[in-house]
């Protein structure tokens, strides 16, 4: 069984039968552990799906109080507690000024992941280590492949991949990552620029860090799951493993009995006419 980190507590104003149902346990309901397996934490799990659809909302808050009452109304709304025609007369009384909030405390969330992402940028540009392209993405190479930096096959344009990769944000949130999982390949003509431009410097077996400006990356709008805010500047330590297709350079590569390249791992030896080893 697990104990989830936080449930909201009724408030004050709930009905009697709430707060009968809350005593008849001589465990509170707000602590109960939740049976793994039970249909209490197939609820709950609902409950998660639904809070991760709405995103995180607490950038819009200000303090504990505030997210509180941001709760209750979540919850008195969910619940049927407030009804459809009350939700209508309190959105047209404080629409205005609830609309002008959002706006205002967005525009300062924007701006300080802006301004982080830039300062950020510029102290990785310092580093001698790193090289900055025309667009403002910087490279920093980390570790060389089997042939050294520079050196070895690299993507083009139309190549696909094989990588290793982990992305942050300016304050350290990691939004996506392989690391753990099965390496990811897809073709550089379906990533962000940023990402695209950075891989051509590569060469294959390289590791290198990534900084990417927000314009070549989600731009001022960000993802449409929140995950990564509008303005942002992205960070990856990327591994390119393999230049699986398209590739340029490198030494000479010989080729199976059906033209393609032999991969690192075949066995070596002479081939018969089938393409298979003697």
């Amino acid at each position: 069984s697990f104990s989830p980190s936080c449930y909201s507590q009724p408030s004050p104003s709930s009905s009697s039968a709430l707060h009968a149902e809350a005593s008849a346990s001589s465990v509170p309901a707000a602590v109960k552990p939740i049976e793994e397996g039970s249909h209490d934490e197939l609820m709950y799990a609902l409950g998660v799906n639904l809070a991760r659809q709405l995103g995180d909302v607490k950038p819009l808050v200000e303090n504990s109080d505030e997210l509180t009452q941001l709760a209750r109304g979540l919850i008195d709304t969910v619940v049927g507690k407030f009804d459809d025609e009350s939700q209508r007369a309190l959105l047209a009384r404080r629409g205005e000024d609830l609309n002008k909030v959002i706006v205002e405390r967005a525009n300062a969330v924007r701006e300080k992941i802006e301004n982080a992402g830039k300062s950020m940028l510029e102290e990785m540009a310092k580093n001698e280590e790193t090289a900055t392209l025309e667009s403002g993405v910087i490279i920093h190479p980390l570790e060389a492949g089997p042939e050294g930096f520079g050196k070895g096959v690299r993507p083009t344009a139309a190549s696909t991949v094989k990588v290793h990769y982990h992305g942050t944000l300016p304050d350290g949130t990691v939004f996506d990552s392989s690391i753990g999982k099965d390496p990811v390949t897809f073709p550089l003509g379906g990533v962000i620029p940023g990402w695209r431009e950075g891989l051509l410097k590569m060469s294959e077996g390289e590791t290198a860090m990534l900084g990417i400006p927000s314009n070549m990356a989600y731009g001022e709008q960000g993802t449409p799951d929140g995950r990564i805010p509008g303005g942002a500047a992205l960070f990856f330590k990327i591994q390119l493993i393999e230049v699986l297709s398209a590739g340029i350079g490198g030494g000479p590569q010989l080729v199976g009995a059906d033209g393609q390249a032999l991969k690192k791992e075949s066995s070596g030896g002479l081939l018969g006419a089938d393409g298979k080893p003697l």
